[in-house]
């Protein structure tokens, strides 16, 4: 399901070859027709010149310029192809490219950069520009010398031999400009990145008056890469001079030998000059092909990283469309490590969750929380393990296929340049009443109207122009949008206020009743209220998971207990989803932990044992009572009625299964049914005494 990038290289260099084919005759004819020159001069010097002939002059113009108007076109054409050429690579890689770069940052940790881009575009310069071709005229220079031996062997061999200081003066520069500019091009893409990272840090630079440190190590990379620029170019400049003048040395030369040959009768004037002119146009491409090498170098250095690069990334081949999973979830022994450490984030992780629950995922900072959420939704490979969503490891679910299903919500909101239409409908052209029900499932969609525009309102490069809840809450109806079966929510209301907060637990209880599967990363406690279970992190390792309140009556002990639902049954009246809920602390620090273990000892004990199964059953009737009473509201306002049949709707019956079982429990002895539903009655009266005597078989 998976494709390497070689296997993009490859095809898409075979078909280079072949087009490079049809360069390379191209170039064969350009250069035969480039001894136009030369062998006209011959003609009229040995033949006009002598027979005084205009007929002979006016033919051989005649046919001298259609050979030159034949190389013009021949060059033109060959130009256009390269030209076709140059964009139909960068069509052909230039997403690839930035595909790669993308997976390296998310898969290999590395800086966000888009330097596969660049290097795609220093090739493609190269290869259209000027300096490519006295690389590809090069290859043909035999065929002026040969021509130079036929003239007279003497100007062969020097021409042989002057082309032979060239090639070796061409050597000598690859040699002593190769290395030089090879760390110039890193510490150049090391300072560019280091001035990105500044653009996009510009507000905490600003504020906190770090610009003079960030411009000091700027300076510093960007001084390193040119200093080795210029040394290269020193030495790139003085074997080019040197070049220069054996060449017009060696032309000097051969002038002078033909001159000698003719007083001698042993070579025509025509000749003389002919040769004199060929030799200059074979040792042509060399002497330009060492003025223009350190553009060959850099392109050859872009076009090497750019194969790395694109080669080591994995792509989505083309595999047949899964259906729409249910949103069951398996973790099965996942273990990963950061690219470049040794020190594992996650040890042998393994829960599942059924379809339709809400889970919270808690735990201290650093115990590798957001890093299982990303491995939930397919961003990052575990090293061993695996993540499964209905079966299918999502590492190995093509993302096109599979995004569509999944819903996310990082720590760290990106919204993109567009609309907000745009950005909700995940940067398509998107459904109008998708986009809308998403909005108004995430709660929003008033929010945006009241916007400039609406839905049209442009919100500026990464969302700029919004607030840091505004971002949060728009990222949020971008991951329920296309109705996914799993949402992964990072910290969902780290930037909202209580409003926001409200609007986010009605959704992910309107959500949940429809069937979504929902993982929220928290540290703060309102967003748990309406958590089925609990997956408790810490370095690394799954410490505890179950139920949310039995989760929770451990880590904050069997005192505590009671009150960790949403409210008290005799005490507290049921909360308003649209009211900020009151504060409830949930330990996630280290030692918490280990006061946690202490509580699971201690309720070892009969009586804890069974304090803690009646706050169970409080807390499952209040959560009970809680819901429909949400339900209600939601159903008063009009919220969330579109779209939802009736089997979407959980109804809490009086006395489930599970009530039953707790009170059982509570007894330790036999019950019959008659006897179970007198004590619940009791309980929904709040009368407690009267519920225990009758537990003890007294009452």
């Amino acid at each position: 399901m998976k494709q390497k990038g070689n296997a993009l290289l490859q095809e898409t260099l075979g078909k280079c070859k072949k087009i490079f084919i049809v360069i390379a005759l191209f170039g064969l004819c350009i250069n035969l027709l480039l001894l136009t020159a030369p062998l006209y001069m011959m003609q009229v010097f040995d033949r006009v010149i002598t027979s005084r002939n205009t007929d002979t002059l006016i033919m051989l113009m005649i046919i001298a310029s259609i050979a030159l108007l034949t190389m013009a076109v021949l060059e033109a054409v060959r130009t256009y192809v390269l030209v076709r050429l140059s964009s139909w690579l960068d069509k052909r890689l230039g997403g690839s490219a930035l595909t790669a770069s993308i997976f390296a940052t998310l898969k290999r940790g590395e800086d966000p950069n888009v330097q596969g881009l660049r290097d795609l575009a220093t090739f493609r310069s190269f290869l259209t520009g000027p300096g490519v071709f006295p690389i590809l005229d090069a290859p043909f220079a035999p065929i002026f010398l040969g021509l130079m031996f036929l003239l007279h062997p003497l100007l062969g061999g020097m021409a042989l031999a002057g082309a032979g200081i060239l090639f070796s003066l061409a050597l000598l520069n690859e040699m002593v400009t190769r290395k030089s500019l090879g760390l110039a091009s890193q510490h150049s893409i090391a300072a560019m990145s280091h001035a990105e990272a500044a653009a996009r840090n510009a507000d905490v630079i600003e504020a906190m008056g770090m610009m003079p440190n960030l411009i000091a190590k700027w300076n510093k990379e960007n001084e390193g890469a040119l200093a080795l620029q210029a040394r290269a170019s020193d030495l790139g400049g003085m074997v080019s001079s040197l070049s220069k003048f054996f060449r017009m040395s060696l032309q000097i030369g051969v002038s002078s030998a033909g001159a000698w040959l003719v007083i001698n009768g042993d070579m025509s004037a025509g000749s003389m000059i002919a040769g004199s002119m060929i030799m200059g146009r074979a040792l042509a491409p060399v002497e330009q092909a060492i003025g223009t090498w350190r553009g060959f170098i850099g392109a050859r250095a872009a076009y090497g990283r750019l194969k790395a690069k694109i080669g080591s990334a994995e792509f989505d081949g083309q595999s047949m469309p899964l259906p729409r999973p249910k949103g069951t979830i398996e973790v099965e022994n996942i273990s990963y490590v950061h690219p470049g450490q040794s020190e594992p984030v996650l040890r042998n992780v393994s829960f599942k969750l059924n379809a339709g629950e809400i889970v919270g995922l808690i735990g201290p900072t650093a115990a590798g929380k957001s890093t299982l959420a990303r491995i939930l939704v397919g961003n990052i490979n575990p090293r061993s393990g695996h993540a499964r969503l209905d079966n299918m490891d999502v590492s190995e679910w093509p993302a096109t296929d599979r995004g569509q299903y999944i819903g996310y919500l990082p720590q760290d909101i990106e919204l993109f340049s567009g609309t907000v239409r745009e950005n909700i409908s995940r940067m398509g052209e998107g459904d109008p009443d998708k986009v809308i029900e998403a909005a108004q499932k995430a709660g929003v969609h008033e929010m945006i109207l009241r916007m400039e525009k609406g839905y049209e309102t442009q919100i500026g490069d990464g969302g700029a122009a919004l607030s840091g809840g505004q971002r949060q809450r728009i990222a949020l109806a971008r991951a329920i949008y296309g109705n996914p079966c799993l949402l992964v929510l990072d910290e969902p209301n780290a930037n909202l206020d209580s409003d926001g907060e409200a609007a986010l637990m009605q959704a992910m209880d309107l959500l949940s009743d429809q069937g979504m599967t929902i993982v929220v990363v928290a540290h703060r406690p309102n967003i748990l209220r309406y958590a089925d279970k609990i997956v408790v992190l810490r370095n690394g390792m799954v410490d505890d998971f179950g139920y949310r309140d039995d989760i929770l009556a451990k880590l904050q002990g069997s005192q505590k207990a009671a009150i960790t639902g949403p409210n008290d049954l005799k005490t507290d009246p049921a909360p308003n989803p649209a009211t900020k809920s009151p504060a409830v602390t949930i330990p996630l620090k280290d030692e918490t932990l280990k006061s946690g273990e202490a509580a699971r000892r201690s309720a070892k004990s009969t009586d804890a044992a069974k304090a803690a199964r009646l706050a169970r059953l409080q807390s499952l009737k209040s959560r009970s009572t809680d819901r429909e009473k949400a339900k209600n509201v939601r159903s008063a306002n009009g919220v969330g009625r579109a779209g939802r049949s009736d089997k979407h709707i959980k109804t809490v019956a009086p006395l489930t299964d599970q009530v039953k079982a707790e009170i059982l429990s509570l007894a330790g002895r036999d019950l019959d049914e008659k006897e179970v539903a007198e004590i619940y009655q009791l309980y929904e009266a709040g009368d407690k005494e009267n519920m225990l005597r009758k537990l003890k078989g007294t009452g």
